[in-house]
């Protein structure tokens, strides 16, 4: 039976459903020139556009951190793409259509919603949230990957050994083998089936969404130290500038402190010099008036001696007195 090839969204190319992408529905050879990332937030897998652009967050959340800020943890599903309200918007359109969440049976927490059982189907029967289904389809499909390399190559050896013993030996009907290949045969398809279920919950990691939960808060705590680190950088250099500004200001405030103490102390000196030079020349004054004034005194001294040796006036009464204006008058005087 020819398998059905479908078209590859980006080149055309038809290719097994298998080999495409999910989501974009891209062949090996576009998603390895545009690789397929995680998105931080929701955590779905979108295709890289340009090799330029390494933005791991989709162009849904880029537009809601745009819109409303930063996302926080869902209430259900722990996703850090609550852009509105405490849910996410898988979460809340899942309850809106299927009614409120049940516990998942691999994480154990309370983020997986009743489906119909067709999907139930797909990861075997078993309740599964949104990240624990992405978990287990991949293991699915790296099972069965395997196990189409192994059986090609068993295949291959079994064809190469049969072609090889038939080359030495000619062929005669083993009638005991018979029945154990058709007993092979009849218990071969139960077996393959049997082996990828137990290699399914084999590889399924139980705590892949508390893993891909604590990784985006790593990375978003990452982010927000490594802000806090370039703003205390640039708070450091506006510091280091206004240290050398005050450093300059500083300098030059000594620089002229400086010259005004050089200018004071000028100032003082001349100061100190025109106030010895008069200082001298009161001095001087003082000196000569006390030479004039020693001169002066010793001269007044000899006229004092001088005038000691006349005669002292006579005493004259006031009866004298009035008998000479008596006599003047015209009274002779008596003889």
């Amino acid at each position: 039976m020819s398998t059905a090839l479908f078209a590859c969204s980006r080149c055309f190319s038809r290719h097994p459903f298998e080999e495409l992408s999910q989501g974009q529905q891209l062949c090996k050879e576009c998603r390895g020139a545009f690789p397929i990332v995680k998105c931080t937030y929701c955590r779905s897998e979108f295709q890289q556009e340009s090799k330029g652009n390494t933005s791991t967050i989709c162009k849904k959340c880029e537009s809601n951190v745009k819109q409303y800020g930063k996302p926080s943890a869902c209430e259900y599903c722990n996703i850090i793409a609550a852009f509105i309200g405490n849910k996410c918007q898988r979460c809340t359109n899942s309850e809106k259509k299927y009614g409120p969440p049940v516990t998942c049976e691999q994480c154990k927490q309370k983020c997986a919603f009743d489906r119909k059982d067709e999907d139930k189907k797909k990861v075997d029967g078993k309740m599964l949230c949104w990240l624990c289904t992405l978990s287990y389809r991949r293991a699915l499909a790296k099972t069965k990957h395997s196990e189409r390399h192994s059986s090609s190559s068993k295949t291959k050896e079994q064809h190469s050994h049969h072609n090889h013993h038939h080359s030495k030996r000619p062929q005669r009907p083993d009638v005991t083998k018979i029945g154990l290949g058709s007993e092979r045969e009849e218990t071969g398809p139960p077996a393959k089936i049997f082996r990828p279920m137990v290699n399914r919950d084999a590889l399924v990691d139980p705590n892949s969404s508390d893993h891909i939960v604590a990784l985006t808060e790593l990375r978003e705590q990452i982010a927000t130290l490594q802000k806090q680190l370039s703003a205390k950088d640039g708070q450091l250099l506006t510091k280091e500038k206004q240290i050398t500004e005050l450093k300059a200001s500083q300098f030059r405030m000594d620089q002229e402190f400086r010259v005004k103490m050089k200018t004071i102390q000028k100032e003082h000196e001349a100061k100190m010099d025109f106030l010895q030079q008069r200082i001298k020349t009161y001095q001087k004054e003082v000196a000569g008036l006390n030479k004039a004034k020693n001169k002066q005194n010793a001269s007044s001294s000899n006229n004092h001696s001088s005038s000691s040796t006349i005669p002292p006036p006579i005493a004259v009464t006031k009866k004298e007195r009035s008998s000479s204006s008596s006599n003047s008058s015209g009274s002779p005087l008596p003889s």
